[in-house]
């Protein structure tokens, strides 16, 4: 028989189903029931449930309940900081079954080569992983990336069965005074998912801005700011990363008659956070504890992502639907006892009997070698531009502080959590270095750095120490790119990261351990952020508002313009 036939046949019971989980309820996310009976599964296609069947495989699922896998509707495998296979160990049997991956970090050093090694990653991972094409390759102008990508090159990517379209659209005053390089790459996904990136945006250029087809979002920080949004037609993906934290704000905004429009992501979470919390799992725990409902908390965890990507094949487990199904002891606790991905355990000998493609991106560490006089901050006037950290945002204070110049200098006051941040060009192409001042570290000596920094990863340093922060950075250059943390003169901690700067080739336990240690380490010298690697990243990122600094100086958000 055809697979169609056998699927038929089996979801008949007229001959044993590929596989059975026995003895659990399902969870219908359409009803809210709870529905006994046999789990029929035929290849990595569900063909039955609500009835007794007899299978080639059966597996004992007594006193469970199994829901559908769940969706990560954005986010940037790198910043997990490992492979995509690593990342694929390390989250799906968590109950991820499915992520919508935006690779820009990778193409913004590597190009289209980036967005290849994904492509073609995502065919050899057991989680399902779709790769938009991204959009915007560097964020904007004003940083020097390794690469650029216009809309003729995402001409030679597309068509991959991993696509489903254009990644988080982020230069948004670029879609608003409709700059031609942006609206190319509108035109060529006019009628594909267009995903969005608008933080504060609102009244007539939100409707600009939705104008132009993009119907996701991820960046709402307020129940005012989603609320907006979903009225005007936009999916909100609720974010909780290992910085950007946004599930408590938005949480009462999900409820049952606007789950079907709301979704799950992390964008951005290291292996430590995902071992101490979880991933989806934690956010799903988190929301049914703050008062969501399980129902309206599952659909945006699947069915709900999977309608807003044009997923049809999955989010339910019901005939017909892909077979990735996540068994749970309650669906308060989200304690995942088992995962299928399309019909496959996921499981130890499931993994290991993957195959994996070579790493890419080796030696792309670049930079000039720097002295510490590099990083002195001239002025002939106290008041300054800072950087000002709101903790468990990516939002910055656009702060003024009045700091006297001293022969030339401005320098770091420690008493006042002013700090020195320089962002170092590592390309090879220019050898800028940008410096300013930060206030939220609590940094009281030595020096913390990373390549790391969004979008276009060139070395991000702050330190109190100019001697310091030279060595972090020509050690950076050493070790093909990492995070290292350095205090008189010597290394206290550091994590490679020579796949482009970004990602380990290690195993994620690995990681993880020595994100232990580097988050030790940078608390010795005062620091009082949580997660202040991936916080440093986002200093540099000048499409999120307020102030951000990249290798070409600081950057006003508001006013999209480097100042003076």
């Amino acid at each position: 028989m055809s697979d169609l036939e056998q699927r038929i046949a089996q979801g008949r019971g007229d001959g044993p189903a590929d596989l059975v989980l026995r003895g659990a309820q399902v969870f219908d996310l359409v009803t809210g029931d709870l529905i006994p009976g046999d789990v029929a599964v035929c290849g990595n296609t569900i063909v039955g449930i609500g009835a007794a069947y007899e299978g080639c495989a059966v597996i004992d699922v007594s006193g469970l309940i199994l829901v559908p896998g769940f969706i990560d509707t954005h986010l940037h495998i790198e910043s997990s900081l490992v492979t995509p296979y690593e990342f694929d160990r390390c989250v799906t049997p968590r109950g991820v079954t499915t992520a919508i991956c935006d690779p820009h970090e990778i193409a913004n050093v590597l190009g289209l080569d980036g967005i290849r090694y994904f492509q073609a990653a995502s065919e050899q991972t057991l989680m399902d992983i779709r790769v938009q094409l991204s959009s915007c390759v560097p964020s904007t102008d004003m940083e020097t990336s390794g690469a650029e990508i216009a809309a003729e090159d995402l001409c030679s990517v597309m068509g991959h069965r991993s696509g489903i379209g254009l990644a988080e659209v982020m230069n948004y005053p670029g879609v608003i005074h409709r700059d031609p390089g942006m609206m190319a790459k509108l035109r060529l996904f006019e009628g594909a998912h267009v995903d969005g990136h608008c933080p504060q945006l609102s009244g007539r250029d939100l409707n600009a801005y939705c104008s132009a087809g993009i119907r996701t979002e991820h960046e709402a920080t307020t129940p005012e700011e989603a609320r907006e949004k979903l009225q005007r037609g936009m999916r909100i993906l609720i974010r909780e990363g290992s910085v950007s934290k946004d599930l408590d704000a938005l949480q009462a905004l999900l409820t049952d008659v606007t789950a079907p429009y709301m979704c799950l992501c992390t964008d951005d979470r290291n292996p430590l956070d995902i071992a101490e919390e979880g991933h989806l799992d934690h956010m799903i725990r988190r929301l049914i504890a703050l008062g969501s409902s399980p129902l309206a908390t599952y659909r945006a965890a699947s069915l709900s992502g999977a309608e807003a990507f044009g997923l049809k094949d999955r989010g339910l487990i019901a005939p017909g639907r892909r077979a990735d199904i996540v068994a749970v002891g309650t669906l308060e606790a989200c304690d995942v006892r088992l995962v299928l991905c399309g019909g496959r355990v996921a499981d130890a000998s499931t993994f290991a009997a993957r195959y994996e493609i070579p790493p890419i991106g080796r030696n792309s560490v670049n930079a000039p070698k720097v002295r510490p006089e590099d990083f002195r901050h001239a002025g002939n006037r106290a008041e300054t531009d800072v950087i000002g950290i709101l903790n468990g945002k990516i939002l910055t204070e656009h702060l003024h502080e009045e700091i006297a110049p001293q022969n030339g200098d401005k320098c770091p006051d420690v008493a006042r959590d002013l700090v020195r941040i320089a962002v170092v060009e590592r390309h090879g192409k220019n050898g800028n270095i940008a410096t300013g001042f930060v206030q939220g570290f609590g940094l009281q000596a030595g020096a913390i750095a990373s390549t790391v920094c969004h979008d276009h990863h060139n070395i991000v340093c702050v330190g109190v120490d100019y001697a310091d922060m030279a060595v972090a950075v020509n050690r950076l250059g050493k070790i093909e790119g990492g995070f290292i943390v350095v205090e008189g003169g010597q290394v206290r901690a550091e994590l490679a990261l020579p796949m482009a700067g970004l990602m380990s080739l290690e195993r994620f336990e690995l990681v993880r351990d020595r994100l232990i240690g580097l988050r030790a380490a940078a608390k010795s010298l005062g620091v009082t952020l949580q997660e202040p690697f991936l916080q440093l990243a986002f200093l540099a990122l000048p499409v999120i508002p307020a102030l951000k600094i990249t290798d070409r100086g600081l950057v006003d958000v508001t006013r999209f313009e480097i100042l003076s």
